[in-house]
């Protein structure tokens, strides 16, 4: 059963550049036990355990989801909008979805026209974002204009499903459960003894372009680093394991071989999976990953990095779905990895 942190995180929602809301989720459970927690001008939250460290290690995950921006409302008072990150349209049809308005979240649902008055060119095409519209029940122009402003930010309605076996399912697991991951290895850090300064960052707007990590990289300057986003279960109809690798839901979390990965540190990640018994699969990435890992690695004169993901079904839907077990195994992993580190840790290849 998720504990109340995981249920905030997965049911507040926070857009790319609108991420105050979560961040307050993520500040509240940090201040519980971090010896300093920061906000930057960017929106990241950081959160640090031994300041005094020597040697920085960066836990990175993401906190925005993808979500929609109000660009127009025509003389119906229907709401027009563009995509904030990568959406496949077929998903948004039918959603609930709510306008995250000045006075509050406003209700709507997302649709076209109905299926009986499409032609036949129509049914077998894929509509585009200028086709679709969100109707909040409003009768006129000026009613959804008192209401919503342009440049307002639109999510899907959250939702959290408890599944069989451990699973859950619902709205933003990418990366809100990375935000669990960290924030909770960070706590078991803290219990622990490191010799490291560990700091770990509610980072914002990856999903327009890895941009908090980026900035938060700078920042922090550290030697080593841990980025936790989630990646494709290959365990579903569909996926073809011979080009994706196999990556199942409930079988740990999946460490990342590859030029993005730091070969010592992947060294050390599973050397304590092994020695603390903690599940984990490996896949192999061939070019930088497409998440904060990517922008971390070259930060600077660059660090030490490891990549650690969460097998993620439905990924960018509003369905997504993950083990449960996963999210545990991983956050034991980092902090196994981050309290093993000592002062003659060496990660030059």
């Amino acid at each position: 059963m998720p504990d109340q942190f995981l249920k905030d995180l997965l049911l507040t929602p926070g857009t790319s550049g609108q991420e105050e809301s979560i961040q307050k989720v993520v500040r509240s459970f940090a201040e519980g036990f971090a010896d300093k927690v920061e906000t930057d001008v960017f929106g990241n939250v950081s959160a640090t355990v031994n300041p005094q460290g020597t040697i920085t290690i960066l836990l990175d995950a993401h906190c925005d989801q993808i979500g929609l921006i109000v660009k127009h409302i025509d003389s119906y008072g229907f709401i027009r909008v563009n995509p904030i990150g990568g959406w496949d349209l077929q998903i948004l049809l039918g959603q609930r979805m709510l306008v995250h308005t000045a006075t509050g979240p406003v209700p709507g649902v997302i649709a076209r026209k109905p299926i009986h008055l499409l032609d036949l060119e129509e049914r077998k095409t894929v509509p585009k974002m200028k086709e679709l519209w969100i109707d909040i029940g409003s009768i006129s122009e000026s009613e959804t204009r008192s209401l919503v402003r342009i440049g307002d930010t639109v999510t899907p309605e959250p939702c959290l499903r408890e599944l069989r076996n451990g699973r859950l399912a619902g709205v933003a697991m990418d990366d809100r459960t990375g935000i669990w991951v960290i924030m909770t290895a960070l706590r078991k850090i803290a219990q622990g003894n490191p010799f490291a300064k560990v700091v770990a960052v509610s980072s914002a707007q990856e999903e327009i372009g890895l941009r908090g990590a980026t900035t938060s990289a700078y920042k922090v300057n550290p030697d080593i680093a841990i980025a936790v986003d989630v990646t494709h279960a290959t365990d579903c109809p569909g996926i073809d394991q011979n080009e994706f690798g196999r990556i199942e839901i409930g079988k740990g979390a999946v460490v990342v071989r590859g030029p993005n990965a730091n070969p010592r540190v992947v060294e050390l990640l599973m050397q304590q999976a092994q020695e603390k018994s903690i599940p984990v699969q490996i896949n192999a990435l061939g070019n930088p990953a497409s998440n904060d890992g990517a922008a971390i690695q070259i930060s600077r004169g660059g660090c030490a990095m490891g990549l650690v993901t969460i097998p993620n079904r439905y990924m960018h839907s509003p369905v997504e779905l993950v083990a449960e077990s996963d999210l545990e195994n991983a956050s034991d992993l980092i902090a196994a990895f981050c309290l093993a580190i000592h002062k003659d840790s060496c990660f030059v290849p």
